[in-house]
């Protein structure tokens, strides 16, 4: 498996983690649970060799910080690894 694809799985596994852990009553609605939909969309994706062009996960600090006054949350820092490995992916 390429060395960035298995990046990638292993920090959607993170983000997805994270959210199911720490966020379990706010995955149910809002944009969390986009965002939550989303990473699970994307593991399906990446775990079944699928086209990652069909990864959808672009967007979810943008939808974060328009939503929540909390910059500071880890969980954006989570996100932003995922969003810019998918975007190394994506051009090689």
């Amino acid at each position: 498996m390429d060395c960035k694809k298995k990046q990638l799985i292993d920090q959607i596994k993170i983000v997805i983690n994270n959210l199911e852990n720490d966020y379990y009553n706010e995955i149910t609605s809002g944009v969390l649970q986009l965002i939550y939909k989303r990473y699970k969309k994307a593991l399906d994706v990446m775990e079944n060799n699928e086209d990652i062009r069909e990864v959808n996960i672009i967007g979810g600090v943008r939808a974060y910080m328009d939503s929540y006054n909390d910059y500071q949350n880890p969980l954006l820092g989570e996100l932003h690894k995922a969003e810019k490995l998918h975007k190394e992916l994506l051009n090689t």
